[in-house]
């Protein structure tokens, strides 16, 4: 398992392909050798594929909206076959999905549908979850759901840590759940503030087991580890990405 960093923390240097370029220099002197792509703005698929080859930054994953997926598959493909990155990641199911299980099986069978597609072009679709994923219907889980309604080739996870946590779910028993649906994974770390909020914290910075974590990740051959952290409360981004990265490092994680 390799350490990435997931580009969503440092959106707001992903402005023009001047901020992406100065970025992902960045990104590489902090040691990473990976990234995955989401949050940058526009940019052309060939001039990202240049800066991260410069930089010696392979691009492992990504985040593509919905839509793209349902009406732009096929451009979708290429980018993803320009890039050389095999995992195409789907950020969160639509909104108007979320509040019944009648939902959850109508984004299953179009999600196992955008999969089978992917997976015959070479490709793997990956699907990252919040903690609404968690919430029961009829008395079963969400997130259940999802793995009972799609085919296990077809649909694989990106499962973000945190939010299983938030979720009032186990991380572990997570992992160890989606062996052999699961090869990318997102690395944050879950801290409580003393007036009781709920943060974002630095990988090792929280209370979350990640020694254990990691031993479970690699127990299920994830490939890719993604640190992202969503907000970094005044703290410059670049810096939160050094803590995670050099803490992952103490744990035996691979750059």
């Amino acid at each position: 398992m390799r350490i990435a960093a997931q580009l969503y923390t440092i959106r707001d240097f992903l402005k023009t392909p001047e901020d992406i370029s100065i970025s992902m220099r960045k990104i590489k002197q902090i040691g990473y050798k990976a990234i995955q792509v989401s949050g940058i703005g526009p940019i052309g698929d060939a001039e990202l594929k240049e800066i991260t080859e410069r930089e010696q930054l392979t691009i492992c994953a990504t985040h593509v909206p919905y839509t793209d997926l349902i009406h732009k598959l096929d451009d979708v493909i290429k980018k993803h076959e320009i890039w050389d990155c095999k995992y195409v990641g789907l950020g969160a199911m639509p909104p108007e999905y979320r509040s019944s299980k009648e939902g959850y099986l109508t984004f299953a069978k179009e999600a196992s549908e955008i999969g089978r597609k992917l997976k015959q072009a070479g490709l793997q679709f990956v699907y990252h979850n919040h903690e609404f994923e968690f919430a029961k219907f009829d008395g079963k889980m969400g997130m259940d759901i999802l793995m009972e309604e799609t085919d296990s080739d077809d649909f694989h996870l990106l499962m973000d840590l945190f939010w299983v946590q938030a979720g009032g779910a186990d991380p572990i028993e997570w992992i160890n759940k989606v062996k052999g649906r699961m090869k990318v994974v997102h690395l944050k770390d879950f801290a409580i503030t003393s007036n009781r909020e709920r943060r974002f914290a630095e990988i090792g910075e929280g209370n979350m087991n990640y020694s254990r974590i990691l031993e479970a990740c690699h127990h299920i051959d994830v490939e890719w580890a993604a640190v992202e952290q969503d907000d970094c409360y005044g703290r410059d981004p670049f810096e939160s990405l050094t803590i995670s990265f050099n803490n992952l490092i103490k744990l035996g994680a691979e750059a």
